[in-house]
């Protein structure tokens, strides 16, 4: 299967760069277990990155808690998320993956604060890194 993302890197390549948990989830569509991930209850204002190329995907304005266990954006950067249909597990469930280098986020749901964007993105946190020195 042709690889369309910017970053081009093999499995193999991919198993080297990334921890046995962090593939799991961000190659194979893995998830991590509830109210475990480091950034679940994590409010700090700076912008939230793709473990697995950096990519600028969320900013902590867009953060909530939402009870999931899981971290909760209402909006993802423009452009820096890809939406792919899922249909595993006997759901109808939208994934999204990192639009640079097709890893694995997490989903997006219709249930998210109405007073915002209605949507509720819910991250696997070791799928994303935290950088604070992007402070608002």
């Amino acid at each position: 299967m042709e690889n369309k993302y910017d970053i081009k890197k093999s499995e193999e390549e991919w198993k080297k760069q990334l921890s046995s948990e962090e593939y799991y989830v961000l190659r194979q569509k893995g998830t991590e277990r509830p109210h475990t991930g480091e950034y679940d209850l994590h409010f700090e204002n700076g912008d939230y990155h793709c473990k697995a190329c950096n990519a600028k995907l969320f900013e902590s304005e867009h953060k909530f808690e939402s009870g999931c266990g899981w971290p909760s954006f209402d909006e993802a950067v423009e452009g820096a998320i890809e939406y792919i249909r899922d249909t595993t597990h006997g759901m109808i469930r939208t994934e999204t993956v990192c639009a640079n280098c097709g890893g694995h986020l997490g989903h997006v749901f219709n249930d998210g604060p109405r007073e915002t964007t209605g949507q509720r993105y819910c991250i696997n946190s070791i799928s994303i890194d935290f950088d604070p020195s992007a402070e608002k």
